[in-house]
């Protein structure tokens, strides 16, 4: 893992502030009608009026690059989802949205999921359920503590609360890159993996089902979905290990 600076800290937590200002923007269009095309025109727009660039947009292997600025995921879709234009939110979705920024050369990564109009009762307790798993795994990231005792905490928690935790995707480190290993998992053994140092910047993101925690790839190759076609939900925050404790810098 690459401990990062003072300093690069510092211009994390300004482009992650930039960053959830978006979110918190596209958020708010998140509304019946709304289509995903356009949330995906919106954000890359607004992270080149505060100065950023799209990290999502062109990432991957050659001929393999993903397509947008935004993730967009409704529904049974966990991640990865492409914002299609003829993707148009109904009252009672969900919708995951999932965007990263590089600012000044350093990149942060952000997700939420959010109920469009009236949601089922079983749709709010996942979001909730998923929501207190993010904070649950952030609280482990402080100095001397390890990579699987983010998963572990996430994990017990979900599974008390009867969902289901996808194990086959994971958070990352990130900062110099959209995606630095080590890989942090949404399960794991207690006091395994790397230790976490001061610096270590780390995209915490649990990934919650309605249903059991298998998943597999959409028809159009790009998406995630429940392998039972249940509800999925992802939240993600950008956090820094210091001497302070966990410091969140999409915020």
């Amino acid at each position: 893992m690459r401990e990062k600076t003072k300093q690069e800290i510092e211009i994390l937590a300004q482009g992650g502030a930039k960053l959830a200002q978006i979110m918190r923007e596209l958020s708010e269009r998140c509304v019946a009608g709304a289509k995903a095309s356009d949330l995906d025109e919106y954000a890359e727009k607004r992270i080149l009026e505060l100065g950023g660039k799209p990290s999502f947009k062109g990432f991957g292997p050659i001929g393999q690059e993903f397509p947008s600025t935004l993730c967009v995921s409704p529904n049974e879709m966990v991640v990865h989802g492409i914002p299609r234009k003829d993707l148009e939110f109904k009252d009672g979705d969900l919708v995951g949205l999932d965007i990263g920024m590089e600012y000044k050369g350093l990149f942060t990564d952000h997700a939420m999921t959010i109920a469009i109009g009236k949601a089922s009762d079983d749709a709010l307790r996942l979001l909730e359920v998923t929501k207190e798993c993010l904070k649950i795994g952030i609280k482990q990231c402080v100095v001397g503590k390890h990579i699987r005792d983010i998963g572990h905490a996430i994990s017990e928690y979900a599974e008390e609360n009867g969902f289901g935790v996808v194990k086959k995707l994971t958070g990352h480190a990130v900062g110099y890159a959209v995606h630095e290993d080590p890989k942090i998992p949404n399960y794991g053994k207690k006091g395994a993996g790397e230790e976490l140092k001061e610096g270590a910047i780390l995209a915490i993101e649990p990934m919650i089902n309605l249903g059991t925690g298998d998943v597999k790839t959409a028809s159009d190759g790009w998406g995630v979905i429940t392998a039972d076609r249940k509800l999925a939900a992802h939240f993600e925050h950008t956090v820094a290990v210091t001497k302070e404790g966990p410091k969140i810098l999409t915020i």
